[in-house]
């Protein structure tokens, strides 16, 4: 029995943080909807696509499996209604637009906990919802590269002497999505508790700004703006990669018993007396980089992890053809085939990292085709799909396009 198989989740949301939370939750045995505008999310269109089935490209593939769709346009009274009748059987809400925009449609949370009091109401959004706390930029639209510039990971990544970087993946709208997961569960474990639903909000920027706590700490404590330091650490030493002859190595020696264990394969035993704790090292830090890189250097990748394994804290950087090798990927199930809608081939996309003993995750089947199951969904809307209620504790603007969504979303990659 998957944990999360008595939870129907409609799901409103498109591009990549909204869809990466709501697949999370699919993976844990939700029934997710995916309730799409005219046309459907425009990720659909994103390349690549397969050379046998064109449906709809990796992007969408990758974070809309195990999920069923349905096309509803909600400046169509009839469809409101439909949509309305799939509320009354949710357990969640889950919509990635900038505040004000269900208010359009007169579908905003007060609106459906009238209907639903058990409903929870999940918003992830740039700047968060005035329902929870304001923001003066509540109102402004956000995306990935956006989030990760305010909320000071762009400053943090990169070389010392370059530019400020985004992370190479879209961090601002996954870590978004993963914290909004959480937010979702939690609010429906008071739900059980109590029998009463919620409003949460995750805000992109918010996110961004937890994902950055040590720069946060740092400044409180020091006073001074950290500066980019690469792939090394700003306060411990030696974590860092180093070029091997045909590729590179990470070394991560943290601990005292870890840097010893370096100097006794580095062959330089007296760097374990000259340097014995953690502030030596880090005081000493160039002179002893620059000797772990000529050592690193001399050598290839794997010889330096035949010397290294199973004593310091180790690892090859890995591009994805590395990882499709990987035994540990395999074993993990962290590589896993999806069908193609028209073709007896398979793609590979990234598994589930949610492992649980009794109630394991499992990535379901392909993503849906635009509007696969309307007569299903509409057929069973009002079959329930909650427990029973406890008793109750005592206790923007945004254009909406011509065929009736938002013009734009709060977030993107």
């Amino acid at each position: 029995m998957p944990a999360l198989d008595d939870v129907r989740v409609l799901d409103l949301t498109r591009v990549l943080g909204g869809p990466y939370c709501t697949m999370l939750l699919a993976d844990m045995g939700a029934d997710v909807v995916k309730i799409e505008p005219p046309g459907g999310d425009f990720v659909r269109e994103t390349p690549p696509f397969h050379d046998d089935d064109d449906n709809f490209g990796g992007y969408f593939q990758s974070i809309n499996r195990g999920k069923r769709s349905i096309e509803l346009d909600f400046t169509s009274e009839e469809d409101r209604e439909d949509f309305l009748s799939l509320v009354k059987a949710a357990d969640v809400v889950v919509e990635n637009y900038r505040t004000g925009t269900m208010e359009k449609f007169g579908l905003e949370y007060e609106k459906l906990a009238e209907l639903n009091p058990q409903l929870v109401y999940a918003a992830m959004r740039g700047f968060g919802d005035p329902r929870t706390v304001p923001s003066p930029k509540q109102d402004e639209p956000a995306f990935d590269l956006v989030a990760q510039a305010l909320g000071g990971v762009m400053h943090q990544t990169g070389q010392s002497d370059g530019p400020p970087t985004k992370v190479g993946f879209g961090i601002g709208d996954i870590f978004t999505g993963v914290l909004h997961t959480v937010n979702i569960l939690s609010a429906l474990h008071y739900r059980d508790r109590t029998g009463v639903g919620q409003f949460v909000d995750t805000a992109m920027y918010d996110s961004m700004l937890s994902l950055a706590e040590r720069a946060v700490y740092q400044y409180s404590y020091t006073g001074e703006v950290p500066e980019r330091c690469g792939n090394a650490h700003p306060t411990l030493f030696p974590y860092n990669a180093f070029e091997a002859e045909d590729g590179y190595v990470v070394i991560a020696a943290l601990t005292d018993r870890h840097w010893q264990s370096l100097c006794e394969r580095m062959d330089r035993p007296e760097w374990a007396v000259d340097y014995p704790d953690a502030a030596d090292r880090l005081e000493h830090r160039d002179r002893l980089r620059d000797g772990i890189a000529e050592w690193v250097g001399s050598q290839s990748v794997e010889e330096t992890l035949e010397l290294l394994n199973g004593s310091v804290p180790s690892g090859r950087v890995q591009d994805v053809s590395d990882v499709y090798k990987s035994e540990h990927a395999h074993q993990r199930e962290m590589l896993v085939e999806s069908d193609l809608p028209e073709s007896d081939e398979t793609v590979t996309i990234a598994g589930t990292p949610i492992k649980m003993a009794k109630t394991p995750p499992e990535p379901g089947a392909r993503a849906p085709l635009l509007d696969e199951h309307r007569e299903e969904l509409l057929g069973n809307a009002e079959q329930p799909s909650k427990p029973e209620p406890s008793p109750e504790p005592t206790a923007s603007e945004q254009d909406v396009g011509a065929m009736g969504f938002p013009t734009s979303q709060s977030q993107d990659d």
